[in-house]
């Protein structure tokens, strides 16, 4: 059940009709991009016993920015004893000439659970774009009880598509996502993932319940081919329609 909402500006929740469990809510960015100078922020609290799935209308797209300007989004989410979010957006589609910075910070109760990803695509393939001239920087940070689980930090900047053909960085990936899923059943799950992603990524069990995956795809739509059957795995709850449109 919502108990309260508070938004302002061009970003917006909406609470479609759930097809499971869990309350699911879309954002949508009613301005259709972020550019330089934008800020969006949100801040959300899963009350304990609750089941809450977060996503987006669509991709959000980075746009050119202007000389000298950054972007941001700062995510915030508090997940309370025994509830579960999945954090679920679409892919963040960054364009040439964009200047964006993103942070993510979830606060977890001690027997909390949560799935997240955030899928990245360099430019779209299929228009010929590539990153020449970009800049992103990008801070993912998990906490249980004060103490951290998972920190991630990624900054790029110039040349993007240049930097990310080389064999050490990702190998000429046009796309990517990170995923972290935190929950008792994590090393169960550890196996049939390997399995699914095959030689595009990997995943790994960083302590005990904490799972992080990685995957690189050479575009978009082979990145989300192999990501859907992961989130499915995982979700406890049937993806958003979102995602299956």
């Amino acid at each position: 059940m919502l108990q309260d909402l508070g938004q302002s500006g061009s970003l917006r929740a909406l609470f479609p009709r759930p097809d499971g469990a869990f309350l699911q809510s879309v954002l949508i960015n009613t301005a259709g991009g972020v550019t330089g100078g934008d800020r969006f922020s949100t801040s959300i609290t899963a009350r304990p016993r609750t089941r809450l799935s977060i996503t987006t209308q669509a991709a959000e797209r980075i746009y050119r920015a202007a000389t000298g300007e950054t972007a941001t989004i700062a995510n915030r989410i508090q997940v309370g004893t025994q509830a579960r979010v999945n954090w679920l957006p679409q892919e963040t589609i960054l364009f040439q000439g964009c200047a964006l910075r993103r942070t993510l910070h979830v606060e977890l109760a001690p027997d909390a659970s949560l799935l997240m990803v955030e899928p990245l695509v360099f430019g779209r393939k299929l228009m010929g774009e590539t990153l020449t001239d970009a800049a992103f920087r990008d801070r993912i940070e998990i906490s249980r009880n004060g103490q951290p689980l998972y920190l991630d930090a990624m900054a790029l900047h110039g040349d993007i598509s240049a930097r990310l053909a080389r064999a050490h960085v990702a190998g000429g990936a046009g796309a990517m996502a990170s995923l972290v899923y935190v929950g008792k059943d994590a090393g169960a799950a550890l196996d049939p993932l390997r399995a699914m992603i095959g030689d595009t990524g990997g995943a790994s069990l960083i302590s005990d319940g904490v799972m992080v995956l990685r995957l690189l795809a050479p575009d978009g739509y082979l990145l989300r081919k192999t990501l859907i059957p992961v989130l499915d795995l995982l979700s406890n709850d049937p993806l958003p329609r979102c995602w299956m449109t």
